[in-house]
């Protein structure tokens, strides 16, 4: 069966992903930096709550993903207790500065994830040649690539996921980034067995009281009482999707 990967920001959503029939989970911090790692305390209560497979999203830092000798340090510590906490696999991905996987880095990140499932993250959006990409991660032993076929939005990269798709003999090509109901059966038609998706929803605070004049953000514009949370109605209408359509090979 066709899976479905929610990624949530935060336990409460990914409980909602859980109960609403999600196959896995993407567990990140920072949606308006498009995911950044998890806080400990954060993965810990994961571990304890959910019974769905939870992949905690590794990055230390918005932006690109040629990182610095410290930031680097700072993801093999964050595997590093990832894979002590017992999570089933870790979300994560390193470029260097001319936009190329960064093999050395990467095989460090490898071993040091052992025997948990690699998924290398949208940074692959961003390297320079993604299909000798896919033949380095393939050699790497990634178990999956999330993309949106080097677009800004998975439906305008159909191409390239196509493409990806027919040609890996590795990793899985779980398409990404604008991924929802309304778009859903173009990857299915494309052969695709996974798909990432936020199935999201702005909820409103339940505070009262509303100061006006001050937020928390550099962008003043920013709305501090609702939040992106997961929509479980969506999720079990994704899921329902993904069960009526059998998977499509392309030859």
């Amino acid at each position: 069966m066709l899976k479905l990967e929610v990624c949530c920001y935060g336990v409460d959503c990914a409980l909602t992903a859980e109960q609403a029939g999600a196959d896995r989970v993407e567990l990140c911090a920072a949606p308006a930096e498009g995911g950044l790692t998890p806080s400990a305390g954060s993965l810990k209560l994961a571990r304890e709550k959910l019974t769905l497979p939870v992949h905690p999203i590794v990055r230390p830092r918005g932006g690109d993903f040629c990182f610095s000798a410290n930031e680097f340090n700072e993801i093999k510590s964050d595997v590093a207790l990832i894979r002590e906490l017992g999570f089933p696999g870790v979300v994560v991905g390193v470029l260097d500065v001319d936009g190329h996987i960064d093999l050395p880095r990467m095989k460090q990140i490898m071993a040091l994830c052992d025997g948990m499932a690699v998924t290398f993250h949208r940074a692959f959006d961003l390297c320079h040649s993604p299909l000798m990409a896919l033949q380095q991660l393939t050699d790497l032993g990634v178990a999956r690539i999330l993309t949106s076929g080097q677009q800004q939005s998975a439906e305008s990269g159909l191409s390239l996921l196509k493409e990806l798709n027919r040609m890996t003999r590795g990793p899985i090509i779980m398409a990404g980034a604008g991924v929802r109901l309304g778009n859903l059966q173009k990857f299915i038609d494309a052969g695709l067995s996974e798909i990432h998706s936020s199935a999201s929803q702005r909820v409103a605070s339940p505070m009262r009281y509303r100061k006006a004049g001050v937020s928390m953000s550099s962008v003043t514009e920013t709305d501090e009482f609702s939040r992106t949370c997961v929509d479980s109605d969506m999720v079990e209408a994704m899921k329902v999707a993904l069960s009526l359509s059998p998977p499509v090979r392309v030859a």
